[in-house]
């Protein structure tokens, strides 16, 4: 075999000429600026975040004791609601006449306590009579025409009204007079 026979090898390629110089030497003092600089703008980010999620606990916790105390507040109006038809019972057992008076006594003297205590409690009545009318505070059953008052005054309480620590618990039911 002759060397014409044998496979020619490409010819060699020469090296083609770098298209771009070597990139430019990172100084490590620009490299450490850099991290630096990234590092103390993740730190501010994680600072802000913690001061938020704190604030944000904090409304949380204020939030739910202020629920808590209104829950508590309002299972005690429910359960002093209850009682009121009781106070109208001895209302009206005090108003009747009886003939023992040791008796009537007994009774007034024990609706005054059972008050007292409620009053303790935060249970306030309305007194209506006499006022002008409101309808925040009043629910009118029935209008009279009268000279003798005046106009948008309460003539008569016919069921005491209450308020439960300055919030109304039950409006008085009232008659309203009118002229006209």
């Amino acid at each position: 075999m002759t060397d014409q026979d044998l496979p020619q090898a490409p010819a060699e390629v020469a090296p083609e000429p770098e298209a771009a110089a070597e990139p430019a030497e990172i100084n490590p003092l620009d490299a450490l600026i850099a991290e630096r600089d990234k590092l103390a703008d993740e730190k501010a980010g994680l600072q802000e975040m913690l001061l938020r999620r704190a604030a944000e606990f904090d409304n949380f916790r204020k939030r739910t004791d202020r629920e808590r105390s209104e829950l508590i507040e309002f299972a005690a109006a429910d359960a002093l609601k209850a009682l009121l038809p009781i106070l109208d019972d001895f209302e009206r057992a005090v108003a009747q006449p009886c003939a023992d008076a040791d008796y009537a006594k007994g009774v007034a003297l024990i609706q005054q306590r059972l008050l007292d205590t409620l009053s303790k409690l935060g249970l306030e009545p309305i007194h209506a009579l006499g006022q002008p009318f409101d309808p925040n505070f009043h629910n009118a059953i029935e209008v009279v025409h009268t000279e003798e008052a005046e106009d948008h005054t309460v003539l008569d309480d016919l069921q005491r009204g209450y308020l439960f620590k300055g919030r109304l618990l039950r409006p008085s039911t009232v008659r309203v007079a009118s002229r006209g």
